[in-house]
């Protein structure tokens, strides 16, 4: 966790027995845990068990309207390659006057049990304006860190973050076998007043099939790299430039550049991106291509000229989370040669224990420039080693979640597993 002034104050608290509750003629603990404060806690990546454990002395809801304190918590990557976690306390019912804002930030070298230990730092701090307002503050002890005589060192990296990533994937049984493996590597640099985004990654792919004594095998493998830099232009604009140098055996790309100069528009400041975002995008392409096999078209190379406009809408509130986004775009020597792709998130909590979630996703696709002139193989059908003909793809999810029964999730049983998804785990990035 990134060291600020904000960090150095540490709370720490605790709850007498019941017994010295007697002894004191004050509330008992049963009578105490009723006034505490109800608390929904809206994160999806939090570890919720954890959080249980070490904040005892508020009372957990599952349902939100229920609750007397939404906490809503949304991130955002950090140019050092870690997170932001931004966590809002939102006041209802007998507390809808009272607003809170704490800021936690984790490094890319974090572990797990770092993130949860700053993120119940933070929620400490954000839920006293709510418990300071219960019988059960008179039982909160505080603490003040004295901070240490040290001022920031210098950063010799100037906020470079590099990264380095491999991989293989190798499976198989008597009539299959496939083997991928990838690489990357990225330097990033940014600050507020500029963005700076490097990256290269190779992949390659290989199977194999027997079916009855005939073997099928089919390779695939791809480069591509990117830059990008963007220029702070205030609250709402922005400006930068796409770089781009790719080849792909199954887009029949054996050498493609594109340079792409860019401006970005947020209807919402950017200071709001983890809760809100309205960005309308506008692109304009210069892009040499040389392909492996000679087109549809009978071009071996050829160099396209296209702009392109994208707008994106995310939201993240009380009621649940929405991104919807559509991107047009289409090539100025044919103009009929055009592509449009619309994507939507939207889960909704429509009443109490009631959500429902859907994923849509549909293009209309025009511009597949790059189609070999000849006919694919069996084998490249089969295995999907080219890309092939269509007008059109898509995708389609929806579901919906109810949940009932008992409004308090307190209690935390570790046996036979977690249900809570808290249970300890090994992850290799």
């Amino acid at each position: 966790m990134r060291k600020t002034l904000g960090a150095l104050l540490s709370l720490a608290f605790s709850l007498s027995t019941l017994t010295a509750a007697a002894q004191e003629g004050r509330p008992g603990i049963d009578e105490l845990k009723k006034s505490a404060v109800k608390v929904y806690l809206d994160c999806g990546s939090c570890d919720l068990e954890y959080i249980k454990t070490e904040i005892t002395f508020v009372n957990y809801v599952r349902d939100r309207l229920e609750a007397q304190v939404h906490v809503l918590v949304t991130t955002q990557a950090t140019g050092g390659g870690g997170i932001e976690y931004t966590l809002t306390f939102m006041g209802q019912n007998d507390f809808k006057d009272t607003k809170d804002v704490q800021k936690f930030f984790s490094t890319k070298t974090d572990t797990n049990d770092d993130v949860r230990r700053g993120l119940v730092k933070a929620l400490k701090l954000g839920l006293m304006s709510y418990v300071g307002r219960t019988p059960i503050a008179r039982r909160i002890a505080v603490d003040y860190a004295r901070p240490e005589n040290t001022g920031p060192g210098r950063d010799r990296w100037d906020s470079w973050v590099f990264s380095l990533t491999g991989s293989g994937h190798f499976s198989g049984e008597e009539s299959y076998m496939s083997r991928m493996a990838n690489a990357s590597f990225s330097a990033n640099r940014v600050t507020p007043k500029s963005k700076v985004r490097l990256g290269v990654s190779v992949d390659t792919e290989k199977q194999k099939y027997d079916i009855d004594g005939e073997v099928i095998t089919g390779t695939r493998s791809s480069w591509d790299g990117s830059g990008i830099y963007v220029k702070s232009l205030g609250e709402h604009w922005s400006a930068g430039v796409f770089l781009e140098a790719k080849s792909s055996i199954y887009s029949n790309i054996d050498l493609g550049m594109s340079v792409a100069p860019a401006i970005e528009y947020n209807f919402f400041p950017y200071s709001q991106s983890t809760r809100r975002q309205l960005r309308a995008l506008y692109t304009l392409t210069l892009n040499p291509v040389k392909y492996r096999e000679a087109t549809v078209f009978g071009k071996t190379r050829e160099t396209l000229f296209k702009e392109s406009l994208s707008v994106t809408l995310d939201l993240r509130e009380k009621w649940g989370t929405a991104s919807v986004s559509a991107e047009g775009s289409h090539h100025f020597h044919d103009f009929s040669k055009n592509r449009l792709d619309t994507f939507g998130i939207v889960n909704l909590r429509l009443y109490k224990g009631l959500s429902v979630f859907t994923f849509v996703g549909y293009s209309w696709i025009r511009d597949q420039l790059s189609l070999l002139g000849r006919e694919p193989t069996f084998e490249e059908i089969l295995l999907r080693l080219r890309e092939l003909p269509t007008n059109s793809n898509y995708f389609v999810s929806v579901g919906f979640q109810f949940t009932f029964g008992s409004i308090f999730t307190n209690v935390i049983n570790p046996r036979f597993g977690s249900s809570g998804g808290s249970s300890m785990s090994i992850s290799i990035n």
